[in-house]
């Protein structure tokens, strides 16, 4: 085999890798980073923005007891909303749970069903009137 033929060689399976390659990456998994509402969410970052310091100021912030079975958010005052459980490695593991707290201003949340990792919490509430919102890293 003569130099010419070695360079076309090579150049056609370098040509073939990039092409693979490409096919891989366009028939992927999607971004987990971009989200489908961002522009709405843009919008709405005030009003989220100004419930978490509504909570830093009334020092409402929610206290959270995570074990392998539950998870068990204890707030200052009664208080009605919602909790959303985000998984950042899947979407498609998402809960969102609504919620009134009971006599002892608690909520208990079942999680042996959840997968182990990490978790976002995001719970949304209102309270004597007042909104809030408090987001925190779990780990399950």
């Amino acid at each position: 085999m003569n130099w010419g033929t070695k360079i076309v060689i090579g150049l056609a399976i370098f040509m073939i890798s990039i092409v693979a390659l490409g096919i891989i990456m366009t028939s992927g998994k999607k971004d987990a980073l971009v989200e489908n509402d961002y522009y709405e969410k843009g919008i709405n970052y005030d009003k989220d923005y100004n419930r978490e310091e509504q909570m830093k100021h009334d020092h409402a912030q929610p206290e959270l007891l995570v074990s392998k079975d539950k998870i068990t958010i204890t707030f200052k005052d009664e208080a009605t909303g919602t909790a959303k459980l985000i998984r950042m490695a899947d979407k498609n593991l998402d809960r969102k749970l609504t919620f009134s707290s009971d006599a002892g201003n608690q909520v208990v949340i079942p999680s042996a069903a959840l997968q182990k990792g990490s978790w976002k919490l995001s719970i949304e509430w209102i309270s004597k009137e007042k909104s809030y919102l408090y987001e925190q890293e779990i780990t399950i």
